[in-house]
């Protein structure tokens, strides 16, 4: 560890942080500029792309064309870097308005990087506390305890004594993102007046995208949104959310408990009892958010859901969170609800409620038709054959097919479960997805909360 007398000694001034983006919109030169370089480096990639997947279409079929087609999407994203990648992560969840081929890719965009160098971690840190830094800490570990596009952890000591997590922002992230984003609302501009999108809701989807991604640079908000986390989930039994400490927060950096020896593969190690229960209660957290709480961690992947050998269920990075509408929970919950108990007519009528868009062309009845077929042949499969994936695919395919555009408040609620169904079956591949939200759906809609 480094003394941080020692690490400000050598601290150079970084570049500005995501607060003075905020005030003036980038110029439009920088924008012209960062527009150059990406319309260059997706044009490059893109070209090379389609070659091959025409050349795998003629060869192997349409479908081969397509997967190949999204690989090299996806591989241009990961060129275009962080704000891309963030973006994409996100609109690989609306599978009502992107082709399921072009999601399963997107979805699946993985953006591990290297860790920060020291010397642009002391430029974080200096971006984030400035001359108040030897006030807040005695120690910060050079390296990262992880890492990843937007910030990096690092085991710091508080003046106290204690151990926490400092959760850190690169420098000079913000602006570039703000920039990239902004870029964004202005393609979206120019596609939504394409004939081929007309009643696509294009703009909102982008708008909410951006909204998203933003909310994962601003560390300020994601340690209230931890904060928020752990008081909701407080009475739910052997879950756990780091407590978050504001007086050493900042708006680039998060303070937290220090969680030790979590590991990707505690779980693994375990005896079967005790995998199934960490199955049960990581399923009761996600229905505890949608149905009860109403505010959503829309990414408990494996790097933000831990599991440890004394029966804890640890929660992490609460950076894509979404508020839910008192509305919009009660009306999600009436979904599932009513999913549960095989009534696809009112499940179809609750999309049509909550839809952003119906095209002009939509057709209702068809639609209602097909959701109504779908819960049926879903009520009927035992909690082994069924697949909220699969379910939640056939669901959006009908809704791109007949032209009902879902709201975001509905299909992000959605995008947890999924993130979770994967680590949940491979905990206890018996577990009735369905069966185990009746109790709080009952709380939710019937019981006081």
């Amino acid at each position: 560890m480094l003394p941080l007398k020692y690490l400000l000694s050598l601290s150079p001034i970084g570049a500005p942080s995501l607060e003075s983006s905020r005030s003036p919109a980038p110029e439009r030169l920088q924008l012209t500029g960062r527009a150059l370089v990406i319309g260059s480096v997706a044009a490059a990639s893109m070209a090379a792309g389609v070659v091959g997947a025409s050349a795998t279409a003629v060869r192997h079929g349409r479908p081969a064309g397509r997967r190949r087609l999204a690989r090299e999407i996806a591989r241009t994203v990961a060129r275009l870097g962080p704000t891309f990648i963030k973006a994409a992560q996100v609109l690989g969840t609306r599978r009502d308005v992107v082709p399921a081929w072009l999601c399963d890719e997107l979805s699946m965009l993985q953006d591990d990087v290297p860790p920060m160098t020291a010397t642009q971690g002391r430029t974080a840190l200096r971006e984030a506390y400035g001359d108040e830094l030897d006030e807040v800490f005695v120690t910060v570990e050079k390296v990262p305890t992880a890492s990843g596009s937007i910030a990096c952890v690092y085991r710091a000591t508080l003046l106290d004594g204690g151990t926490v997590a400092l959760k850190l922002r690169r420098p000079g992230i913000g602006p570039r993102m703000a920039a990239d984003l902004a870029l964004l609302r202005r393609g979206a501009a120019l596609v939504a007046r394409l004939p081929m999108f007309r009643g696509v809701p294009v703009r909102e989807v982008i708008d909410n995208l951006c909204e998203s991604v933003l909310g994962q640079i601003d560390l300020g908000r994601e340690g209230r949104d931890l904060g928020r986390l752990r008081e909701d989930l407080g009475s739910v039994p052997r879950v756990l959310v780091p407590r978050v400490h504001p007086e050493a927060s900042r708006p680039a950096a998060i303070v937290m408990d220090f969680v030790p020896d979590l590991a990707v593969d505690t779980a693994d190690r375990c005896p079967p009892a005790l995998r199934r229960r960490f199955a049960a209660s990581a399923l009761t957290v996600v229905y505890q958010m949608l149905f009860i709480n109403g505010f959503v961690h829309c990414d408990l992947h494996p790097g933000n859901l831990y599991f440890t050998r004394g029966g804890q269920v640890v929660v992490l990075d609460a950076g894509f969170s979404v508020q839910l509408s008192e509305r919009m929970r009660d009306l999600f919950a009436n979904f599932f609800l009513n999913m549960s108990i095989g009534r696809g007519e009112r499940c179809a009528a609750i999309v049509l409620e909550s839809a952003i868009g119906v095209s002009d062309d939509a057709d209702v009845g068809a639609f209602t038709e097909g959701v109504t077929d779908l819960v049926a042949r879903s009520y009927k499969l035992s909690a082994k054959e069924f697949s909220l994936i699969a379910f939640a695919g056939e669901l959006f395919d009908l809704q791109r097919r007949y032209g009902v555009a879902a709201s975001p408040e509905l299909v992000f609620p959605l995008l947890s479960l999924l993130v979770v169904e994967g680590t949940v079956r491979s905990l206890d591949p018996d577990i009735d997805f369905q069966e185990t939200a009746k109790p709080i759906l009952n709380r939710a809609l019937f019981g006081i909360r």
